[in-house]
């Protein structure tokens, strides 16, 4: 990705992945060198994440099986955050816990009050394998959780119990593109 260009400007849209697909299910494995350069993929996944209006989106969404994921999300102070990172782990969350709406990409239109920490700090490296720490509040905090659960193979509905997730799932049940 050149520095000169906006991501995903050189990328094509992919079709998601659905709730149901096992792509979703699996946890990802982490990218290595014969997995050759990133570059596309990360500009295909940006274009893809903008072409459906969401904020974050990870590689299993789009079928690559990869620990990859982008992000283009502001935080409750309306800062942008926007990147990319690759082989992340989750170094810790902290704050407090909040009830906060929760959608995704590969659930289209359906929403649930999910829990998550306020405050979330991920590792990894770019596309250049420089390291990277992204250390995030509110609701960008929320959505570098959100994605690391995809590569995890979870959803946000697996965090979800009770009458909240019965309801989730009828949803996406009756769901058009289910």
């Amino acid at each position: 990705m050149a520095r000169a260009t906006i991501p995903g400007s050189s990328g094509s849209p992919i079709p998601l992945r659905l709730f149901g697909d096992p792509a979703l299910q699996a946890p990802c494995r982490e990218a290595g060198p014969a997995d050759g350069p990133l570059d596309q993929l990360v500009e295909d996944m940006y274009a893809t994440m903008y072409a459906a209006r969401g904020v974050g989106l990870a590689a299993n969404q789009i079928g690559v099986p990869l620990r990859v994921f982008v992000f283009d999300c502001p935080d409750d102070e309306d800062r942008r955050y926007r990147g990319h990172v690759i082989n992340p782990r989750l170094l810790s969350t902290a704050g407090v816990m909040v009830r906060g709406p929760e959608g995704c990409l590969s659930l289209p239109g359906l929403e649930a009050a999910t829990e998550r920490h306020d405050e979330a700090e991920i590792e990894g490296v770019d596309l250049r394998g420089r390291p990277l720490r992204i250390r995030g509040s509110g609701y960008f905090a929320r959505c570098l959780q959100h994605e690391y659960d995809h590569l995890e193979g979870g959803l946000y509905c697996d965090r979800l119990s009770g009458v909240r997730r019965a309801r989730l799932m009828r949803a996406a049940r009756r769901a058009s593109w289910a």
